[in-house]
């Protein structure tokens, strides 16, 4: 049978805060000794009271504007309680019917077109602690926990049952980390936890069928994993169905390796929990005055960007999502832009997607906006030749450069006079005779050797499509 899939996402991050959600303990750091970053409000102690951190508050409602949502005129905390080795207090402050955030959504784009993925609400609550597994000399396991997670605040974003495979999960995925992102909202690094994503998952026999059971997919640790899992669990799903079983409500996690889902536990309902409002900490009123600052700080977002772009710039529409994709290079793309105007779009595009983006996907790099600016005026003007742009860049990028200074000081001006060229041209010709023997034979990437021959005797000041032209010329009158 041609069954239809169902798939909603739940995705938690820890928002980008100091402090933790409802203490003044400082968020912890990769590397920290456990249970270093804890008192008693997050250990759980009995008499410890919470108090909400307005910054993560602020940024939920920042999230909630950004995707379109609504936020209500009052909003309230719940207990979530269940009982879990890593949730000292037994239960989670979390929020049930009064969100911070519902009714928004956001648009993605896959290889089928566009599509509209409905988001149902974004909350907030606090993390739980983290546990570790071991085991000890004697092979004896153990379980370790470490509090220092426990009480980050934690947003989490809950779709509407929108999303119909992998690729579109995926995407949305992709786009709702940039936008966090893009707001300052959250770092949203998967490989370091700090955004994980869950997908619930059924199928049925037609888009007018109720729902079929839905099993909840965990453990994907990368959006590659995410369109897989999801990729394998309808199949996996479907092969059972059809082969006459049953499916039960459970969550699965997925293993990468193998690439298969593995049962972990029975999943879960709302009511399962026990929700009931939390007695210490009152109702919290959204005041509207204090929502319009919120949102008047909002910066360019990424689908409105991409956008523009296209249409002032006359940027492609691959330009503008690699520009955009990471705020980085747009903030750089920006700055060099204002910094010097007349500057060709296209080609300031050119060199951030390509020569900072490939630095900057190694390290932590600090450009200055305007010399960099000034860097790609030279070769576009070429007065400096590519090859030394390059390696003007690769200096800029480990310390500050003054472009017109060093340019002047080590005589770097790109050698563009068609005599000198010629000349350099034939001593390179007359230099590599092995040259011309494989260009007669044949052999077209002679030129391609012969040009970086020149390009090297030049010490990268020649033009190296003047002397391609050249250098076929004189090959041909070669013979």
């Amino acid at each position: 049978m041609s069954w239809k899939a169902v798939i909603g996402i739940e995705i938690h991050v820890q928002l980008r805060t100091q402090t933790k959600m409802f203490c003044a303990c400082a968020i912890p750091a990769e590397g920290d000794e456990p249970n270093t970053k804890t008192c008693p409000t997050c250990l759980g102690l009995p008499g410890a009271l919470p108090t909400p951190n307005r910054a993560a508050i602020e940024k939920v409602l920042a999230v909630g504007s950004a995707i379109g949502a609504k936020a209500p005129a009052t909003t309230r905390w719940d207990r979530k309680n269940y009982f879990y080795p890593d949730l000292p207090k037994g239960y989670q402050i979390s929020q049930l019917d009064l969100p911070l955030a519902e009714h928004g959504k956001i648009e993605v784009t896959t290889s089928t077109g566009t599509r509209t993925v409905g988001i149902r609400r974004a909350h907030l609550e606090e993390d739980t602690a983290r546990l570790r597994h071991e085991k000890a000399r004697d092979g004896a396991r153990s379980s370790l926990v470490d509090y220092n997670r426990s009480g980050v605040a934690l947003l989490e974003i809950v779709t509407e049952p929108d999303i119909r495979d992998g690729e579109t999960a995926r995407r949305y995925a992709e786009e709702l980390r940039l936008l966090l992102r893009t707001i300052g909202a959250a770092d949203a690094e998967m490989e370091n936890g700090q955004m994980r994503v869950e997908a619930n998952v059924s199928i049925r026999a037609s888009e007018d069928a109720p729902f079929g059971t839905r099993v909840e997919v965990k453990n994907m640790n990368s959006f590659r994993a995410v369109e897989r899992a999801i990729a394998f669990e309808i199949t996996r799903q479907a092969e059972v169905l059809d082969a006459g079983g049953t499916l039960t409500q459970e969550s699965r996690g997925w293993d990468e390796g193998s690439g298969t889902t593995y049962t972990m536990r029975a999943k879960e309902d709302s009511h399962d929990y026990r929700y009931f409002p939390e007695p210490d900490l009152p109702p919290l009123a959204i005041d509207p005055a204090w929502l319009a600052a919120i949102v008047a700080t909002l910066p360019e977002l990424p689908h409105a960007r991409r956008a523009r772009y296209v249409a002032e710039l006359a940027l492609s529409e691959y330009d503008a999502a690699v520009l955009v994709g990471e705020p980085a290079a747009a903030g750089l793309f920006e700055a060099a832009r204002a910094a010097l105007p007349s500057l060709d779009a296209k080609i300031l595009a050119n060199w951030v997607s390509g020569e900072y983006l490939r630095v900057a996907r190694d390290r932590v790099v600090t450009i200055d906006a305007a010399q960099f600016a000034a860097l790609v005026a030279a070769v576009a003007a070429k007065e400096i030749s590519g090859t030394t742009g390059k390696a003007l860049f690769e200096e800029m990028a480990a310390g500050p450069l003054d472009i017109r200074q060093v340019i002047t000081s080590r005589g770097l001006s790109q050698i563009s006079d068609g005599a000198a060229l010629e000349a350099l041209a034939a001593e390179t010709l007359a230099a590599h005779p092995q040259a011309l023997a494989d260009w007669r034979a044949g052999k077209q990437q002679a030129i391609g050797f012969l040009v970086g021959q020149s390009m090297k005797a030049s010490k990268g000041r020649g033009d190296a499509a003047q002397l391609g032209e050249i250098l076929r010329r004189l090959l041909e009158a070669a013979g």
